[in-house]
């Protein structure tokens, strides 16, 4: 129906998550009504993303790529003293659109799942582990802002247990969170009472 040209990067957009073939088609015709100058411009931006960014050596956030620190671990008006342990790096957006939340992050990278074999040792536990003993200030608190799955709960009982012999304060999202929902999708109201309300 389409030319080669076109029907090729149809195909490609449509393997974007929640872009589909009708999406993608629109995608692909608005782009072909823009300048040459602009197309050059995404195609550029899309083509240095992976080299331009890496992850943060403390918490797993992207930063820049000059950068060892991403923004928030840099950042001194943070609270040194607890970690906000999320599943991946969007979870943390949701969180600071609360502005209830000043402390720093760990991002997992995932959650236990043996059923898709995922295991302790694919995700950062043993980096938070590591981070919690050199930790200055010491660390006083974890909040686990896991989304309430039978994975999210899995992680979150494993982590605790090898958190005991360091006598830290161990909170969760509150539950106003229903379960099987993913947190990167909750909206604020939701999240500030569960940030507010855990226990």
């Amino acid at each position: 129906m389409f030319p080669n040209s076109i029907q090729n990067l149809i195909n490609q957009l449509s393997q974007l998550p929640d872009i589909g073939p009708r999406a993608a088609t629109r995608l692909v015709f608005y782009l072909i009504n823009q300048e040459q100058g602009k197309l050059d411009d995404l195609s550029s931006l899309i083509k240095n993303l992976k080299t331009e960014i890496h992850l943060c050596s403390q918490c797993f956030n992207i930063t820049n790529k000059n950068n060892q620190l991403c923004s928030m671990c840099q950042d001194s008006k943070r609270n040194k003293e607890i970690i906000c342990l999320v599943e991946n790096i969007l979870n943390i957006i949701p969180l600071e659109k609360t502005k209830q939340y000043d402390g720093l992050y760990h991002v997992l990278g995932g959650l236990i799942s043996p059923s898709d074999g995922i295991g302790p040792d694919n995700i950062q536990i043993e980096t938070l582990i590591n981070r919690i003993k050199k930790s200055q200030p010491q660390i006083k608190e974890i909040i686990f802002a896991l989304s309430p799955t039978t994975e999210g709960d899995t992680t979150a009982l494993y982590i605790q247990r090898l958190l005991k012999p360091f006598e830290i304060k161990i909170t969760r999202l509150g539950r106003g969170l229903s379960f099987g929902s993913d947190l990167e999708y909750i909206d604020e109201n939701t999240l500030t009472s569960a940030l507010l309300g855990r226990k």
